[in-house]
């Protein structure tokens, strides 16, 4: 149940892109498309979460201080340096993985496009989230939720943060420094 607050969160702080400008008559189209994104509903529709999987995730990341509201806007806002600071120290603790048999699905740690160039395998296989359409073989790796990779197609901002994830939740110490200080810079120190 808790995977759902990580995801979540790591969802909250990168607006998904938004269609081509043309598609919109105007800013305020455009404004409401964005809002809806965050919405309940928007946010099932992305992850592909159940409408109350996203509620109880939101109120959950509430108590647990990883959301707090803005006082300004009156909008959740993701709490950075706690969800950080999770990551580091606790992901790996709270939802540890082992790479499973060889399957087909999509590059996750080492071998997504956020960390491919950066980081060479000691061996041929590439960690993967299984999924039936993906285009890759390697050791399976269990998600942090079963749509991961649904949702990681629709938003690649969310793979890099969940592949970056991964690599903490292996906790092979390369390649953890590497994503920790990925992660840290596009928490901390990106253009959003």
């Amino acid at each position: 149940m808790t995977c759902w607050l990580l995801q979540i969160t790591i969802a909250l702080p990168v607006p998904p892109p938004l269609p081509d400008a043309h598609y919109f008559d105007s800013l305020n189209a455009a404004q409401k498309h964005l809002d809806f994104l965050f919405t309940i509903r928007g946010l099932s529709d992305s992850l592909g979460f159940s409408k109350s999987e996203v509620n109880n995730s939101f109120y959950r990341c509430l108590d647990v201080n990883l959301i707090k509201i803005d006082r300004s806007s009156n909008k959740p806002a993701v709490n950075k340096k706690v969800l950080f600071n999770f990551i580091k120290y606790g992901l790996r603790l709270v939802f540890p993985v082992k790479p499973g048999r060889i399957e087909r699905g999509l590059p996750t740690t080492f071998a997504a496009p956020i960390l491919s160039g950066r980081l060479l395998s000691g061996g041929e296989l590439i960690m993967v989230w299984p999924d039936p359409l993906g285009k890759e073989m390697g050791q399976a790796i269990t998600p942090l939720y079963k749509s991961v990779p649904y949702a990681v197609k629709q938003d690649p901002e969310l793979y890099a943060y969940l592949a970056l994830m991964d690599a903490v939740r292996l906790g092979n110490p390369r390649e953890m420094k590497v994503a920790l200080e990925l992660l840290e810079e596009k928490l901390f120190h990106a253009d959003i």
